[in-house]
């Protein structure tokens, strides 16, 4: 089967940085669906792995972590899909990736597809949904006031693929205020039509920005980008004991500014729940689906903003360029091999 991966770190700029290879398909066993992959997204994990796993052995490295397509077997312990089923995933962080025509992924982390989504713009949203969907609910619990704060969300970039969902989210879920960043004319008017109430701009002091809205102190703040440049003004602006939330990776964060105001910090990785096979995991099929009776209801739509063509090694690096130069809007989608 077609596949694409990497055989050594390095530049993205060369030619060879991904290439496209055969490779065996594989057989699905336990809990495993094998799915033949019709639409992929990009996201920043993808050229962040590139940069630090070395492949090991011969074989070139698959990367993907968002794939819509068909169930076409299942393992002998699985039971949630069957063959002819369109499902969509992110898949898991230590196996191999979906930028191939067929994917073993485990079933408890699938969903089913959107039925009113094309492939493409179904496949720009597993990861983020369920990156934001986490953060929102299971790690800054924006349900649950922050005593005296404001009822409002700051996201940090929140013209990216995160942030796209994350505003759509809290607009879909919650009675929340949305405030997100964005600094250049087109992303600040993406934000807006996305549902955000108010547009702050990150080049500028943001507390000052808060503070001239006229709604009080945040009572949470979720950061997907640059974080370690934004603490000092997060601790400012935030209300005394908010919740604040990452997920970029930041060579040093000092987040003593937090402890006047008993702020405290929560990590969210999509790939967690996977990677340690947590007795929650099922959790992630569930979300999936809810993400997707919200896509069929039109309370969200998807974030793809550009189909970049087939899956191929030449259409993914420039993606990969894209996403590494900090200027991406929303999703890039790639479709067929």
């Amino acid at each position: 089967m077609k596949a694409v991966g990497y055989t050594m770190l390095g530049a993205l700029e060369r030619e060879d940085a991904l290439i496209d290879f055969e490779m065996e398909k594989p057989s699905p066993s336990g809990r495993d669906l094998l799915i033949r992959v019709d639409a992929i997204s990009v996201n920043p994990v993808d050229y962040k792995i590139r940069n630090r796993r070395p492949p090991e052995g011969d074989a070139p490295n698959v990367l993907g972590w968002d794939a819509v397509g068909e169930v076409v077997e299942v393992g002998d312990a699985a039971s949630l899909f069957k063959p002819g089923d369109k499902v969509w995933y992110a898949g898991a962080i230590d196996r191999s990736g979906a930028n191939a025509e067929y994917h073993l992924v485990d079933e408890r982390i699938v969903g089913r597809k959107p039925a009113t989504a094309s492939n493409a713009d179904a496949a720009a949203l597993p990861l983020t949904s369920l990156t934001a969907h986490e953060m929102l609910f299971d790690r800054l619990r924006v349900t649950d006031p922050a005593p005296g704060a404001a009822p409002a969300v700051l996201i940090i970039g929140g013209s990216g693929g995160v942030g796209s969902i994350t505003i759509q989210l809290l607009r879909a879920l919650t009675d929340l205020t949305v405030i997100a960043t964005a600094s250049r004319p087109e992303t600040q008017a993406w934000v807006q039509e996305l549902g955000a109430h108010h547009v702050i701009n990150h080049t500028l002091p943001l507390p000052a920005q808060i503070e001239a809205l006229g709604i009080g102190a945040p009572g949470f703040v979720f950061s997907t980008t640059h974080t370690d440049q934004y603490v000092a003004q997060i601790a400012e602006l935030i209300a005394p004991q908010g919740r604040f939330g990452l997920i970029d990776d930041p060579e040093v964060m000092d987040v003593s500014p937090f402890k006047t105001k008993a702020v405290s910090t929560h990590w969210e990785l999509m790939f967690t729940r996977s990677l340690f096979a947590t007795p929650d995991m099922g959790l992630q099929g569930d979300i999936l689906n809810e993400v997707a009776g919200l896509l069929d209801t039109g309370k969200i739509r998807s974030t793809a903003t550009e189909v970049l063509g087939k899956i191929n090694a030449e259409n993914l690096r420039g993606a990969h360029l894209t996403l590494a130069s900090g200027t991406a809007r929303g999703k890039m989608v790639l479709e067929g091999f």
